[in-house]
């Protein structure tokens, strides 16, 4: 990420805006939005296969693995504006084999990391898991609020959007 060529568009989007990049509160914007958006967008320099890191284990039986509560946070591809959330991963392991758990909560990160629609994220979080240790079935739900839908367009706050799949 460019992050000299991301301070220079804050700096033109401030313009455009009707804001004085050169006012106090300003000055410094442009850097500290270039430094979260390395933050927020840090899912695109990521790799499964690092996150992962060879973090499969063998055990005795093929009981349901469920993780729930995972908080999410993650950037509408749309409109550019946060969403955020819970997901909760279940899969049955096949052959006994599983991930560590922390890996699940790192495979959520990596794609909501990126720009995305709820119904990708959920999507790309169960393949990959599937992909992975081969599971003989993965359930993946995220329960999540959109400030394209909250603070713009129909103004629903309390609305939530929810995306199982299985």
């Amino acid at each position: 990420m460019n992050t000299e060529k991301i301070q220079s568009l804050i700096k033109e989007l401030l313009i455009e805006i009707g804001e004085d990049p050169q006012r106090e509160g300003l000055l410094h914007t442009p850097e500290r939005v270039a430094k979260a958006f390395e933050f927020i967008f840090q899912g695109y320099n990521q790799k499964k296969e690092d996150i992962i890191n060879n973090a499969r284990f063998t055990i005795e039986h093929d009981d349901m693995i469920v993780v729930k509560d995972i908080e999410l946070y993650s950037m509408c591809e749309h409109h550019m504006l946060p969403f955020f959330g819970k997901c909760h991963v279940g899969y049955i392991p096949k052959s006994g084999k599983v991930l560590g758990v922390s890996k699940i909560a790192r495979i959520v990160d990596m794609y909501s990391r990126r720009l995305q629609i709820q119904e990708n994220l959920t999507n790309e979080i169960a393949q990959t898991i599937m992909e992975e240790i081969d599971a003989l079935g993965v359930g993946v739900v995220i329960e999540a609020k959109h400030l394209c839908m909250m603070m713009r367009g129909v103004e629903k706050q309390n609305s939530n959007m929810t995306h199982p799949l299985c």
